[in-house]
Formats: C-alpha cells, sequence, structure tokens
C-alpha cells in the first residue's frame, strides 16, 4: 500500500523542487492523497469567483491507453498512476452561478451580485464565453503543479494532445475547453534542473 501524505512543503519549496517528470513508479495515488491535492487547487482564485475549471481523474489502465492515443502517445500518460484532465465549462458555470456567489450576500445583494455577473458575460458569443474560462483553467493549472509538488507527488503538463479526441473519449461536452492533462504519481527520474530567466529579465518598474 501507498504511503498517504506526511508532510507538505512550502510554497517556496514546492517551485524550487518541481520538475516535468515522465518516468513514475507504478504505485497508485490514494484515494486521500489525491482529494488532498484538489482541495487546494479548488482554491485557485477566479474573476467573478465563476470557477469554471473541473477535473476527470484518469487511473484506470485501459482509459490511460486511450487517452495516450489522444496524447500523440506521450509515455507519461501510460507511465504515471494517474492522470487529470483539466477541462473547463464556463456555461455549466454561468448556468449554476448561484453556486459560487457568496454566501455572505443575502436578499437584493445576492440578486444584485448575480446579475452583474450574467451581464459582464451577456454580449459574448459561446465561443469567447468558453475561451475565457479556458484562460481562467490555467490559474488552476498553477495550484495543481505546485500543490501535488508540496505534498510529494510529480508531474508533468501536457499541451500536446487532440482535445476533441480527450472530450469524445471521455464524454465530456463538445463547448469544453481541455487547457492541460496532467499526469501525477511519485516520480522515478529526477528530471532537469531548473532553467530560468533572471528576475531582472523579467521585471521592471514603471
Amino acid at each position: 500500500m501507498t504511503d498517504t501524505i506526511t508532510e507538505t512543503l512550502t510554497v517556496p519549496a514546492a517551485a524550487a523542487r518541481r520538475r516535468s517528470i515522465r518516468a513514475f513508479e507504478p504505485q497508485p495515488i490514494p484515494a486521500d492523497d489525491l482529494e488532498a491535492i484538489l482541495n487546494v487547487v479548488r482554491l485557485a482564485p477566479s474573476a467573478f469567483n465563476v470557477q469554471p475549471w473541473r477535473f476527470v481523474v484518469v487511473e484506470t489502465p485501459e482509459t490511460k491507453a486511450r487517452l495516450a492515443r489522444a496524447a500523440y502517445n506521450q509515455r507519461q500518460v501510460t507511465a504515471a498512476p494517474a492522470v487529470l484532465v483539466l477541462y473547463t465549462d464556463t456555461a455549466d458555470a454561468l448556468a449554476t452561478i448561484d453556486e459560487v456567489i457568496h454566501p455572505g450576500l443575502t436578499g437584493e445583494q445576492r440578486e444584485k451580485a448575480r446579475d452583474g455577473i450574467l451581464a459582464a458575460f451577456a454580449n459574448r458569443s459561446a465561443e469567447a464565453l468558453e475561451d475565457w474560462g479556458a484562460a481562467q483553467g490555467h490559474i488552476a493549472l498553477g495550484y495543481l503543479l505546485l500543490a501535488a509538488e508540496a505534498q510529494g507527488y510529480q508531474t508533468s503538463p501536457m499541451a500536446g494532445f487532440d482535445a476533441e479526441a480527450v472530450k469524445t473519449l471521455l464524454g465530456l461536452p463538445a463547448h469544453a475547453r481541455v487547457p492541460a492533462l496532467v499526469a501525477i504519481g511519485r516520480g522515478a527520474e529526477e528530471g532537469f534542473p531548473h532553467h530560468r530567466q533572471p528576475l531582472a529579465r523579467l521585471v521592471r518598474a514603471a
């Protein structure tokens, strides 16, 4: 039986240690560990608190094999004990917007908040809505990569896949977007050390 999470890293430590890993130990991830990681991810911020992200946890060898074909046979899909499919469904999020309006708002305040959110999206096409949701989804992706590393699991985020094939395989809505697939498990390799731009190259005062 795989050991469950015993301690977590700080955010700076997780960011410093994280690598993209493509070789994994075969042991399954305990359900409690996956729940702990995804409980961190669900705290990610989103504009208007819409939270358009959704996740599918793929663990069965048969489904992973089919998912690998949709991901151009990237080896980490079948090597990892699980693959988290991050998709966004803005239409569903807006249709159920009452679920994400803060419970501290009541009566007229609540109605005003609800109407304001819906008005902000009223003139966007269905495609533009889903483009917006996919962009928001990358916030959750960042949280996911750090949350997994902080709790002792390694990841490989993937953008190279046939999104339509992934949606068909998993029965996702046709309008949904799939920002990323994330292989996750205990790494069986160290991966490449970081090579990042210095801070001075990325930041300037104004």
